[in-house]
């Protein structure tokens, strides 16, 4: 282990026991049913100092304030109080979190933003991390594991009232809030199809079939980033679904509405899930065809017995599992518990996740990163300019279906009187508002973002509609009737 950096680690279980000749050690090695028994899942990240020491309080963060947070923004967490625990052990003798102070911070910023020597991060990414550790040591103080943050604050522009009055809120004094805008990165229907069908199906740029693909799994990949376009799921809510929260095609009906559950959706924003009916038949296909050739494949080679602790539903119509003695329904199985949910069918065991990898068995998140990243890697190989990941899918569903639904709902109010208006917001309510609850947000204010990505649409295209050239070729002032001619001396240069 370097001396001279603190570690990240995560739990594991189903760890090779070590070959010691001490009877306490074998005694002590029953790390699963220790974690079995302090439910502790499979994944959360934990440090480690420099010297080799698990500090009780600083792990217990992610034990208690982050333990329903999603697996990613506890991984980044984790990595931000690393950078910070490691500039205080190299860079200022060794100092313990709990004793650092404001000239530690300050000297902390030199270094990561301004030093030669340092990493030179960008203002978003600084402020990121300031509001990380800001959290954590208000978490500290809060519960008495050191006496004050080091982080000066002051107080927040937000919080002043109406009227004058200063509010109570604070904010840390060394985020710079001057970091750029991160732009909402979005796809049109004609580029996502594009990258869809050369980056992921496999065609060529003229948009054919390509003999020479070899992509087997194109068509299950196909049908997930089609989801995921045309739902705005993220990628942890739509990885983690399982066959029964998949509806049933209904014909006639263009969008079938299914329940996204708490314990799967990120922040516990449950919400209505709206699927278009090319997407819900694309889906039904996948499971009668794809999902169910790998499964027969991974029963044949016994995959299923093998899933330490599963959990079995013996009644498809009635889909519940029992945990330490008590009735649990599948929609209260978080991400990790859905990995070991399977169904006894009169064909044997099969999972119940709804997207499963090549070999049977639930897919994890980073087999979708993988998709993405190799979709990019063969358009950027094609000479294609085009590349996504999972969020910008997230984003092209916001601003589609944003502006297909201020378009109607401007056409609807334009004929009305304001009475007539007011009845039809109160009746049909307001497209951001819908948006809104579509991707989960608490505050429309997040879901703000998307509008401005229109405005800018806007502006891009009454920009596009402007003339490269303000005469026309090979014409002169003077060769045009008087008040053309005097238009064009008008014209500001």
């Amino acid at each position: 282990m370097n001396d001279l950096e603190w570690r990240v680690f995560y739990t594991r279980y189903d760890l090779p026991r070590p070959q010691a000749p001490d009877p306490l050690m074998s005694t002590l090695w029953d790390l699963d049913e220790w974690l079995d028994a302090n439910e502790v899942p499979e994944g959360r990240p934990f440090l480690i100092s420099p010297e080799g020491r698990y500090d009780i309080q600083l792990n217990r963060y992610f034990e208690t304030e982050l333990s329903a947070s999603p697996a990613d923004t506890q991984k980044a967490v984790a990595s931000d109080l690393k950078l910070w625990l490691t500039f205080l052990w190299k860079s200022r003798d060794r100092c313990d979190w709990r004793e650092a102070t404001p000239d530690d911070r300050t000297a902390y910023k030199q270094w990561r933003t301004v030093d030669a020597r340092g990493p030179h991060v960008d203002l978003v990414t600084w402020d990121r991390e300031v509001a990380t550790v800001n959290k954590f040591y208000k978490w500290a103080v809060r519960h008495k594991h050191c006496t004050s943050n080091p982080i000066r604050q002051r107080e927040s522009r937000s919080s002043y009232q109406h009227h004058g009055r200063p509010g109570t809120s604070q904010t840390p004094a060394e985020a710079s809030h001057r970091g750029p805008r991160r732009d909402v990165v979005w796809m049109t229907p004609g580029m996502y199809r594009s990258w869809r069908d050369v980056g992921v199906r496999g065609y060529t740029v003229e948009g054919l079939p390509n003999p020479s693909f070899r992509g087997r799994l194109a068509t299950r990949n196909v049908t997930y980033t089609n989801m995921m376009i045309r739902t705005g799921m993220r990628l942890c809510e739509q990885t983690s679904l399982s066959i029964f929260e998949l509806p049933q095609q209904v014909p006639g009906q263009h969008n079938t509405r299914t329940w996204l559950p708490w314990r799967i959706a990120k922040y516990g924003s449950a919400r209505h899930i709206y699927l278009p009916s090319s997407s819900l038949k694309e889906l039904w296909d996948y499971v009668e065809e794809d999902r169910a050739e790998a499964i027969e494949d991974a029963r044949d080679a016994g995959l299923y017995e093998r899933i330490r602790n599963p959990l079995i539903i013996s009644d498809r119509a009635n889909p519940f599992v029992v945990i330490g003695g008590k009735r649990v329904t599948v929609d209260q199985l978080d991400h990790a518990e859905r990995r070991r949910l399977l169904i006894d069918t009169p064909d044997g065991l099969e999972p119940a996740a709804l997207w499963l990898n090549e070999h049977g068995l639930p897919s994890a998140r980073s087999c979708w990163q993988e998709v993405f990243k190799t979709a990019n890697k063969r358009c950027q190989r094609l000479q294609m300019n085009l590349r996504s990941h999972p969020h910008a899918l997230r984003h092209s569903y916001a601003v589609i279906t944003l502006e297909q639904l201020w378009r109607g709902h401007i056409q609807d109010l334009a004929a009305m009187n304001p009475a007539q208006r007011q009845t039809h917001q109160m009746v049909f309510g307001d497209p951001l508002n819908w948006v809104r609850m579509r991707l989960g947000h608490v505050s429309v204010a997040t879901t703000l973002k998307y509008l401005h990505a229109l405005q800018d649409l806007e502006m891009q295209t009454r920009m596009a509609l402007i003339p490269d050239d303000w005469e026309p070729t090979g014409v002169h002032p003077g060769d045009l009737t008087e008040p053309t001619a005097a238009a064009l001396e008008a014209i500001p240069v």
